[in-house]
């Protein structure tokens, strides 16, 4: 039987401790529930003694938990400082989340602003990533609405397909409620007495601009001057206001990081 301990499973089972659970580490980690248990077992086994036990609806260290917690601590610190001695790093990753709004222009610029990191990313609606930023399983998240990062604004656009008439009214084309572009629609074209109703919900931007190229209304959209096939801009609506985008962070991400994702947006915006 191996008597190693290896430092994944040492890295896994400290984050355990860290993050305050086994799902919550395998967020933090970038791997799977089943991963960091299977680690824990590789200690237990290697060391003979449970490291871990059931606790209601969770877990706790045993003494010999406790103890290994410490050591783990200490080993991981010599393992870190001697690559550092060597000047040898290890892979810096990094995950970011953003609603699809202007993704395909803003996300390759942020991934050029972290040079030294392996940059993978999220694309979602925003509760799902304040969620995921909650949970530690990304580490920025770029989201519409005002933030303590706020790093701009993005311009609205209405879009509809080639010789759509409005005269009858406007059938709009939305994101799912809750949406800050559906709310923001909404308001602008109710405040200029526009009347208005949604008659096209959609989950993703793909499916909202399929339902406007395919004749059922028109959408507001942040696109930052870009054209969408088989769409035209309308300017016989009424503007709309900007909406402010933000950049937040996961709980102790380096500020570093943090100032380098905003000046690259503001660069942008």
């Amino acid at each position: 039987m191996s008597r190693i301990l290896d430092i994944g499973p040492l890295r896994s089972f400290v984050a355990v401790a860290d993050c305050g659970g086994f799902q919550r580490a395998a967020s933090a980690l970038h791997l799977t529930q089943g991963a960091v248990s299977q680690h824990v077992r590789r200690l237990e086994s290697a060391l003979g003694r449970a490291l871990v036990e059931r606790d209601g609806r969770g877990s706790r260290f045993t003494a010999d938990g406790e103890t290994l917690l410490t050591r783990a601590r200490r080993i991981l610190a010599a393992h870190d400082e001697t690559l550092a001695a060597f000047a040898v790093e290890a892979e810096a990753r990094l995950v970011i989340g953003s609603t699809e709004h202007a993704a395909d222009q803003l996300l390759p610029a942020l991934a050029a602003a972290f040079p030294g990191h392996r940059v993978r990313f999220r694309i979602d609606r925003g509760a799902p990533l304040r969620a995921a930023l909650a949970d530690g399983r990304i580490d920025l998240a770029l989201l519409i609405g005002p933030g303590e990062h706020t790093v701009g604004a993005l311009p609205l656009t209405w879009y509809s397909a080639p010789g759509l008439d409005l005269d009858g009214g406007v059938s709009l084309v939305a994101f799912d409620a809750p949406c800050a572009l559906r709310n923001r629609a909404l308001e602008t074209l109710a405040s200029r007495g526009v009347p208005a109703e949604v008659g096209c919900e959609a989950a993703n931007l793909a499916g909202v601009q399929a339902a406007v190229r395919a004749g059922l209304g028109v959408a507001l959209m942040a696109t930052l001057g870009q054209k969408i096939d088989g769409l035209v801009a309308r300017d016989d609506l009424p503007a709309a206001e900007p909406l402010a985008l933000s950049v937040w962070p996961r709980r102790g991400l380096s500020p570093d990081l943090l100032g380098d994702a905003a000046d690259s947006l503001r660069s942008l915006l």
